[in-house]
């Protein structure tokens, strides 16, 4: 009886864990500046109160979500937000922009031998124009704080891959608005972390990528060391470009942002 009983919980906690993430609760909306539009989702906290502030999370997605259609870029770290311990825990109002399948979070050169499609080299720019998606992104950003009451002292951003990169510029190209940062798998270049260090950061990289090559991420966290900044840095063995899963398994992922306020 006992161990039917086991079984009988255990198929129950599975069922639970597998039902499907409702991402219509991300509600689809658009941002129109200077004649371009940047698709975006937001999910606002359970029992949303307009009269109280909350932190904001902005999360930058990777190349392969690019799009126009306001859906994909929900495919990596959109359930994190949606789980009822999140929910519960960190009331938060949490943004997913989508880049333009043209265009570039930052204004970082790639370059490809042999053949078009093949395996990139990256070169970080220390300065330059924001791309037309970066603009927008920091318009986005400014806009949120201007429609919804955010606790300005807890804005945070997160991002992958191209977003991993994107989350670097955006830090840099907005000073002093973000308490901390989550790149994972990106990069940036090294002589920008000086401009980064009032901000709190947890980087993330695979040893075995090669997409985006983990010496990226090492060289920042190195960097934003020497700087000052407040810095942790994870890096898995086994994991390829994916190591945002393991990133968002973390268990002390939510709790450590969520902790960080901007002095």
């Amino acid at each position: 009886m006992k161990y039917s009983f086991l079984s009988l919980l255990l198929l129950f906690v599975l069922a639970a864990q597998a039902q499907p993430a409702d991402y219509s609760l991300y509600r689809k909306q658009w941002l129109i500046q200077d004649g371009d539009t940047l698709p975006y989702r937001v999910l606002l906290p359970e029992q949303y109160d307009s009269s109280r502030a909350y932190p904001l999370v902005v999360f930058l997605h990777g190349r392969g979500e690019s799009g126009l259609d306001n859906e994909k870029q929900l495919v990596h770290g959109a359930r994190l937000f949606l789980t009822d311990s999140f929910r519960r825990q960190y009331p938060a109002i949490v943004v997913f922009p989508q880049c333009p399948p043209d265009n570039y979070w930052s204004n970082v050169q790639a370059i490809t031998k042999e053949q078009k499609n093949g395996k990139r080299e990256f070169y970080f720019r220390k300065g330059g124009e924001p791309t037309r998606a970066m603009r927008l992104l920091m318009g986005l950003t400014e806009n949120l704080q201007v429609r919804f009451k955010t606790d300005t002292k807890r804005i945070y951003v997160m991002g992958l891959s191209m977003g991993g990169m994107g989350t670097f510029e955006l830090v840099r190209r907005m000073p002093g608005v973000f308490a901390a940062a989550i790149p994972i798998c990106g990069g940036a270049h090294p002589d920008t972390a000086p401009a980064l260090k009032g901000t709190a950061w947890w980087i993330f990289h695979g040893l075995k990528d090669e997409v985006v090559l983990p010496v990226y991420s090492q060289q920042m966290a190195g960097a934003l060391q020497t700087a000052g900044a407040r810095i942790r840095l994870t890096l898995y063995p086994d994991a390829n470009h994916n190591s945002w899963d393991p990133a968002f398994r973390e268990a002390g992922l939510m709790k450590w942002l969520f902790s960080q306020r901007r002095k």
